[in-house]
């Protein structure tokens, strides 16, 4: 992990909410962005911010999310989400996230996610799947 990344970085991502990005059981009249796509995106922006900021071999794995969905945003919005990093404590990195649409502010909340060595958690990974195969 590069020296660069500490408290106080921010940045901001917009996303169109699109119909895969929806909910269904509602009808098409009712299709707004729904909660699991939100985190996803959210995720994905922390990530792609943190990467930045790593050093070759390493990438960020998601351990904790923490939020409020507080507005709907229809199908065809776009959705802007200002995330900033608020805590580097070692390998674990805490994200501040707020997201607005065009009229609401529709989450806050907070991500947390750790920073791990690619090739050593695959090897993890393989050895949990040959344990598990007994």
């Amino acid at each position: 992990m590069k020296p660069s990344l500490t408290a106080g970085l921010t940045t901001t991502r917009r996303f169109d909410v699109d119909l895969d990005r929806t909910i269904s059981f509602m009808g098409e009249e009712g299709r707004v962005y729904a909660t699991p796509s939100m985190v996803r995106d959210i995720e994905q922006t922390c990530r792609d911010f943190a990467l930045l900021h790593l050093d070759a071999g390493e990438d960020t794995v998601g351990t904790r999310v923490e939020f409020d969905h507080m507005a709907a945003t229809p199908l065809g919005m776009e959705v802007e989400f200002s995330v900033a990093v608020s805590e580097v404590k070692g390998k674990a990195i805490t994200f501040d996230v707020t997201g607005k649409d065009a009229l609401d502010q529709i989450c806050k909340g907070k991500h947390w996610r750790f920073v791990v060595d690619v090739a050593k958690t695959a090897e993890r990974l393989k050895a949990k799947i040959a344990k598990a195969k007994g």
